[in-house]
């Protein structure tokens, strides 16, 4: 299994994403793009990139803070401060989730005509913003991810939807759902959404253990989640 990190710029910042491919596959390949948590590229987007390589793609973990920025996973005020600022600027947020995918589309490795991003909590919103701005991949996933709209206008969108959902995440409440829903269509988006019960914010990541805070791992909701990712990219692969 090759991997290796990547320096790219999004309107001159500088980024480092982590690239991973089996050397033994021949020709291009299905590309999936792992945007990363309020905490930045850390470990669990790029075992993800690793563990898709190993399934037959090129995984990509890409990086929303910059090389070497990097959040704690107990430092909720850090994250925060990290995180906050593209949250509330969708324009360079997009910039940047875009610059991924324009790196992602010129490897030698990858068929550029099927790649798909998929993002955990933060990560998630920046994935439906990549689709929000009508980039050309066949899907996006969220994962645990926050789904609220900005003011900045959509383009077109032409990616497949895919969100998985705790029903009890605080962060992301039933009318937040609904209104994404609304949204996806009103715009005529192929769209699904699974909600898992009893189930909180950052499902998948086993160092979740905040109820308080609204953030625990579950075992069953993340087995669920790993079926359906892989269901989805089946799907959109053909």
């Amino acid at each position: 299994m090759h991997t290796e990190t990547i320096d790219y710029r999004a309107e001159g910042t500088l980024l480092e994403g982590l690239l991973a491919y089996d050397e033994t596959v021949q020709g291009p390949r299905p590309a999936v793009i792992i945007a990363h948590d309020w905490t930045g590229r850390r470990e669990l987007p790029c075992s993800k990139a690793v563990e898709l390589a190993k399934a037959g793609f090129v995984g990509f973990a890409l990086d929303m803070y910059g090389k070497g920025v990097f959040g704690s996973g107990e430092d909720i005020e850090a994250n925060a401060a990290l995180m906050n600022p593209l949250v509330e600027n969708r324009v360079t947020l997009r910039q940047r989730i875009l610059a991924a995918l324009d790196v992602v589309k010129k490897l030698p490795q990858v068929d550029n005509n099927r790649i798909v991003a998929m993002g955990y909590c933060f990560g998630g919103m920046c994935v439906l913003e990549l689709a929000r701005a009508g980039a050309d991949v066949r899907g996006v996933v969220s994962i645990h991810g926050i789904f609220t709209a900005s003011d900045v206008a959509n383009e077109k969108i032409t990616a497949r939807v895919l969100c998985l959902h705790g029903h009890d995440d605080p962060m992301v409440p039933p009318e937040q759902v609904l209104a994404f829903e609304t949204e996806m269509t009103e715009a005529g988006v192929d769209w699904q959404v699974h909600a898992y019960g009893g189930t909180m914010h950052a499902f998948t990541n086993p160092d979740a253990n905040n109820p308080d805070f609204g953030a625990m791992y579950n075992e069953t909701a993340d087995k669920r989640s790993r079926r359906a990712l892989h269901n989805f990219l089946d799907e959109v692969f053909v």
